[in-house]
């Protein structure tokens, strides 16, 4: 996923900064609007991020890959959001031509490693799912470290090097005004692939698993309330629930990232096809980008124990002796 143009034209006749006639009072609110996104999408996540970290009862698995997509998304909001909403405003690129290659490799990383960490999640929710108590006895926090190090590690170089193919790092030439790079048909076809097909097709497959199994469950449940439960029978399905519940939250954040995800990847499919204006890139990634600040609302919204630690963090008890062992879950 990333910013490129994919007209194979040399000539850059098409950039250039646009005239605006736009009053100084609308820029002033739309670098406010701007600002106040960028601060709820880094706040949410290092919201995300201090919870995981700190509390020992989140020290799971599942909220591994969490944690991985936070720090992506808090990133994003750092790095990314910032030079993009204000290339949207001015309709024109000021940073200069450094600083574009350092966005262009931020943005393309950080957008990846976003993606497969989704499709992670989906595999992962599957692996709950299909069977709890192996899922329990096999997937330890410390193998799913190693697998974040290894996406991490996959989509850096799948960067460097579709950034190195295409010349970014040899003899780059930036158009006036514009942030974009020329990207030959192999590489952007490969690039298709790896960022949004393959993830996508991970997503799709692993959460419609998902949906089925989570079906089984509830009809299992539902036997159950019919016969007197045994004490197996009840940690069972204490077990389904919480599975379900998990499960059912993080479709929902998988979802929302599909939904802002997908006018970006049709934009690159057509972009081939028929000239678009690049200010149509710019409003595709912001939706693309706003993402990053939903996931942290939905899991306040879902999640007791998220809203508790929030709680928790802003009332500075979290730096309290012993802190990191308050149960949040009550």
């Amino acid at each position: 996923m990333n910013l490129t143009e994919f007209n194979q034209s040399d000539h850059c006749e098409h950039f250039y900064c646009q005239e605006r006639s736009v009053s100084p009072a609308v820029d002033i609110l739309l670098y406010v609007c701007s600002a106040a996104v960028v601060l709820l999408t880094v706040c949410g996540n290092l919201l995300i991020i201090i919870s995981v970290f700190h509390f020992k009862q989140l020290h799971t698995p599942t909220n591994t890959l969490v944690l991985s997509l936070a720090v992506s998304d808090f990133f994003i909001g750092v790095f990314v959001m910032p030079p993009m909403f204000s290339w949207t405003i001015e309709s024109c690129w000021i940073f200069g031509r450094d600083f574009c290659i350092i966005f262009l490799l931020i943005n393309g990383f950080l957008t990846a490693s976003s993606t497969y960490t989704i499709a992670l999640i989906a595999v992962d929710r599957y692996l709950a799912l299909s069977n709890p108590f192996l899922y329990t006895n096999t997937i330890s926090r410390r193998n799913m470290c190693n697998v974040v190090y290894f996406n991490l590690l996959l989509c850096l170089v799948n960067t460097i090097a579709f950034y190195y193919f295409n010349g970014i790092f040899t003899g780059y030439v930036m158009c006036p005004g514009e942030c974009l790079l020329t990207v030959s048909q192999v590489w952007f076809v490969i690039n298709l692939i790896f960022s949004f097909l393959f993830p996508l097709s991970i997503i799709i497959i692993f959460y419609t698993l998902v949906f089925v199994i989570a079906k089984k469950h509830a009809t299992a449940i539902r036997e159950l309330n019919n016969h007197k439960w045994s004490k197996t029978q009840k940690i069972t399905s204490h077990s389904m629930k919480s599975e379900r519940k998990a499960a059912k939250v993080l479709g929902i954040l998988v979802f929302v990232f599909l939904v802002c995800l997908l006018p970006y990847f049709v934009y690159n499919l057509i972009g081939d096809m028929v000239e678009l204006q690049s200010e149509i890139v710019h409003k595709v990634l912001i939706i693309m980008y706003l993402s990053s600040t939903i996931n942290p609302f939905i899991y306040a919204l879902f999640y007791p124990w998220f809203r508790k630690c929030i709680k928790l963090i802003i009332t500075w008890q979290i730096f309290q002796p012993d802190s990191a062992l308050i149960s949040v879950f009550s």
